[in-house]
């Protein structure tokens, strides 16, 4: 039976695909130089549907075939993304290019298919993909605020191209003559501050780890004290 605290520990911090598997680089670093350019909505919907379905036909779907259906059913998933965004955000899939229909081919998702929805339950293939599917939109979206901050001293920029003309207004200007930082925007930009977010992270991982050793030793010290009373001749 699935461990549901296990697989959202997994899929927010521990196995993070975007901070510790490694997974999905090619738009966490391609696309990432603003907020409203992540596709991590994106990724969450192809993720959750895809396990969905993954799961439902585990049972029926021959070894033979198994990859190539898992890859068609993406696809389909990533499809319904596009074609939802070029009826409702039409400028933003534009903007988006490639990247989006590069999703049918991100590790991430035939990784998650593959290694965990056709072996569990329908229930808990879609709580694993909407884990991890947020997991890596919280990554994408720090690196994008990051890289958007850095680069051109703002933050929210163009959120009316996914929201609407109600978002207009949600851009927050910190300096109205802030030099523009050309590397954040850039690729190299994102490498550099993915590797320092990835290190944030690390040493994070690291402190808790020293905090539970050191309580672990504190506790095994006092379970090896022995009381002895009376008098011993």
């Amino acid at each position: 039976m699935a461990n549901y605290a296990d697989i959202t520990r997994n899929g927010l911090w521990d196995n993070n695909p975007a901070l510790v598997q490694l997974l999905g680089l090619c738009p966490l670093l391609g696309v990432s130089n603003s907020v409203v350019n992540s596709v991590g909505l994106a990724t969450i919907f192809v993720l959750v549907a895809s396990n969905t379905f993954v799961s439902v036909i585990k049972n029926v779907t021959p070894a033979a075939i198994r990859l190539p259906t898992f890859v068609m059913i993406i696809a389909a998933a990533v499809t319904c993304i596009e074609l939802l965004m070029q009826a409702y955000t039409y400028e933003l899939y534009e903007i988006l290019g490639i990247f989006l229909p590069l999703i049918t081919t991100n590790c991430l998702i035939l990784g998650r298919a593959d290694g965990f929805a056709c072996k569990n339950t329908v229930s808990a293939s879609i709580y694993d993909g909407l884990m991890m599917g947020i997991g890596f939109a919280l990554a994408l979206y720090l690196l994008g605020a990051m890289r958007e901050l850095i680069g051109t001293g703002a933050l929210f920029a163009n959120m009316d191209l996914l929201f609407g003309a109600a978002a207009v207004d949600w851009k927050i200007t910190f300096s109205a003559d802030y030099p523009q930082f050309l590397l954040a925007i850039l690729p190299p930009g994102a490498f550099i501050l993915t590797g320092l977010i990835i290190a944030g992270k690390n040493f994070i991982d690291y402190q808790i780890k020293q905090r539970q050793d050191a309580h672990s030793e504190g506790a095994e010290k006092v379970s090896k004290r022995v009381r002895v009373t009376g008098k011993i001749d």
